[in-house]
């Protein structure tokens, strides 16, 4: 009898055993599903898949908005793919990222910051599934939501802020020149619009016909700045610019030349090269956006669209003005969020 009792229990433990087995090997291959389905693995093999294109890559602020896109695809539990251009005048490498993203079929949402806004409207215009817009918006009926910032209204509010720091420079005649990024782009041309808005509002005088445009780099802007110089040899109160790349290239151009040692360059971003910057006195000022809260928005506002949820047109991400006063404390929140 004890002997009967003996090979049962054994027989029980081996089952167990078996059966213990059998379970982990299941969890291991739900895991290694979920993983090759993100770049970011978060959730299981069935979980839902959002594609991000941005405009490009290839600058810290958008590798700050791609952060936040793949902050929030950890935090949901989507898989998140996060694409962009070379850069921001290649209109027909995202539109063919676009393309391939659509025709593929292995997404189930898909955000845009759209290089071409009319073009990507072209694009989505037949397509089956939930489409938000960041940065820039899209007209089109397809597009469920738009986040991202009032460019014109935070523009304004940056222009306004220079004016008031051009009169305590000691500028009595307050003339502003912008350099603008991509002619023709909806962002930038919102942002020249607010600047100038801002300006005239509180007594300064923008000069529109001199607009310069530099793509939205760096370089392009020294070779902006050089030829304001050469316009305007006796200075230049303010230069705003459409981001904070071009901001810091046009002080760095006009550095050498005495009469622009108190000019105002105004950018608009906030990304760390630029807060660092400011605070070595290669940049006056900046309306400082928060891209990665753009990013981690327009990923969750995809996320709660495939749950069913009815969005809001148009949501918000505040903007603020930084300057050498408040620049070290806004880059510590910008760090913490890169970081984190």
């Amino acid at each position: 009898m004890k002997k009967i009792l003996s090979v049962l229990l054994s027989a029980a433990m081996m089952l167990t055993l078996c059966t213990g087995c059998g379970g982990n090997t299941r969890a291991d291959t739900g895991s290694s599903a979920a993983d090759a389905g993100s770049n970011n693995g978060a959730g299981t093999g069935t979980e839902k898949h959002i594609k991000v294109v941005l405009k490009t890559l290839a600058s810290e602020y958008w590798a700050y908005v791609a952060k936040g896109c793949k902050q929030a695809g950890q935090d949901l539990g989507v898989a998140v793919d996060v694409l962009g251009a070379s850069s921001e005048t290649v209109y027909d490498e995202q539109l063919n990222i676009i393309d391939t993203t659509l025709s593929t079929g292995e997404c189930d949402a898909i955000v845009i910051a759209p290089l071409q806004a009319d073009s990507v409207a072209s694009q989505i215009a037949n397509i089956d599934l939930p489409v938000i817009a960041i940065d820039t918006n899209v007209e089109s009926d397809k597009v469920l939501s738009f986040v991202g910032f009032d460019n014109e209204q935070m523009a304004a509010m940056g222009g306004a802020a220079a004016v008031n720091a051009a009169k305590a420079a000691g500028w009595i005649e307050i003339k502003a020149i912008g350099i603008a990024g991509v002619q023709g782009d909806s962002t930038s041309e919102s942002r020249m619009a607010g600047y100038r808005k801002g300006i005239e509002e509180s007594g300064g005088v923008y000069l529109a016909d001199e607009t310069q445009y530099a793509d939205g780099v760096s370089d392009k802007a020294v070779t902006s700045m050089e030829a304001i110089v050469q316009t305007h040899p006796e200075g230049v109160a303010i230069i705003v610019a459409n981001n904070d790349d071009m901001a810091i290239g046009a002080a760095r151009a006009a550095a050498s030349y005495p009469a622009y040692k108190d000019t105002i360059f105004l950018g608009c971003g906030g990304n760390v090269a630029a807060l660092d910057a400011i605070l070595q006195g290669n940049e006056t000022m900046t309306v400082a956006v928060d891209g990665y809260d753009v990013g981690y928005l327009g990923v969750k506002a995809a996320v709660e669209a495939l749950d069913g949820a009815e969005l809001e047109k148009f949501i918000a991400s505040e903007a603020a003005i930084v300057t050498a006063e408040n620049a070290e404390e806004h880059k510590a929140f910008v760090e913490k969020k890169q970081n984190g």
